[in-house]
């Protein structure tokens, strides 16, 4: 029996694949929804986009954060490793 999902909850799936970048198996233990309804939500909302231009600044925008939470998660990993850099060699000089 098909179930119904209403169009926040699609939307709120949509972010958590194209803004988080969740994986979808992450969110179908989640949530509980298929992977085919993700596929089929994400590309329904980028097809939106080709014809609506708030859509496509809602894409974009989820798109840039996607962007910034990788870059930000790749500094934090550098600067863990400067600051055991750093501990190694304070202990070599003492």
């Amino acid at each position: 029996m098909p179930q119904y999902y209403d169009n926040e909850f699609k939307k709120k799936i949509v972010r958590l694949k194209l803004e988080e970048g969740r994986t979808a198996k992450s969110i179908i233990s989640e949530y509980g929804v298929s992977k085919a309804s993700i596929t089929k939500w994400c590309q329904e909302f980028r097809e939106e986009c080709q014809s609506n231009s708030e859509a496509q600044k809602d894409f974009d925008s989820m798109k840039e954060i996607l962007r910034l939470r990788k870059e930000l998660e790749e500094v934090k990993k550098e600067n863990l490793f400067l600051k055991k850099a750093a501990a190694f060699f304070a202990k070599e000089i003492d």
